[in-house]
């Protein structure tokens, strides 16, 4: 049972995040919401105007409540899940870092939701970085698991996600778009959590349907 829910709770906060960033996007009008323009975070910013001094571009988010109540969702269920799917990903140090890290990670969407860029900025950039860093040393964690038969099976894809995942973050921390836009680099270090709790849901939920992970 627990891990049918931590599976659940896993595919419920992918299928979540990735539905709003599309839908809110479509939402904008003037200007028009561009994955590679604009950051994750403009879609929460409750005002409309030029924003963020550093990388200026304009901002205006009709559906803002909607999307930082799922980055709320969304990491309250990260969170949830990587709790209900510590046996399955124990036993080790590096399993419970893991799961330590999807825990911290998800925090860090409650914090980003909770204080939306344009209004407490200092809370969201922590939240953020909370996403970025433990959200994909989660996935080099697992990767070192050796010894728990969940993360032993996605070993490969949990190192190949993580390091992208790190890598793409110190690009995007440093400015540099390689050809796909700043928030298209943003997204290449967000959505290998994604892409690994996405993997290791279904590999959950099948165990349930199946036999038990040992």
């Amino acid at each position: 049972m627990r891990n049918r829910l931590a599976g659940a709770c896993w595919l419920l906060a992918t299928v979540s995040f990735l539905v709003a960033n599309v839908v809110v996007g479509l939402a904008w009008d003037q200007p028009r919401f561009s994955w590679a323009e604009h950051n994750i975070s403009d879609l929460g910013n409750v005002t409309c105007g030029v924003w963020d001094t550093s990388r200026p571009r304009p901002v205006c988010s009709p559906w803002h409540p909607a999307m930082n109540a799922v980055f709320v969702g969304a990491g309250l269920l990260l969170a949830l899940g990587a709790l209900l799917a510590h046996r399955a990903l124990r036993p080790g140090r590096a399993a419970a870092v893991a799961v330590a890290s999807i825990v911290a990670a998800g925090s860090g969407y409650v914090l980003a939701g909770l204080h939306p860029a344009d209004v407490d900025e200092n809370p969201h950039v922590l939240g953020a970085l909370l996403v970025f860093a433990p959200g994909n040393a989660a996935l080099l964690a697992a990767a070192l698991a050796r010894r728990s038969p969940l993360p032993r099976e996605l070993r490969s894809v949990s190192a190949l996600l993580g390091l992208l995942g790190l890598a793409a973050t110190v690009l995007f921390l440093s400015r540099v778009d390689a050809g796909i836009g700043v928030g298209g680099m943003e997204r290449v270090a967000v959505f290998p959590l994604f892409a690994w709790v996405t993997a290791a849901g279904l590999r959950l939920l099948w165990s349930c349907r199946s036999r038990p992970l040992s």
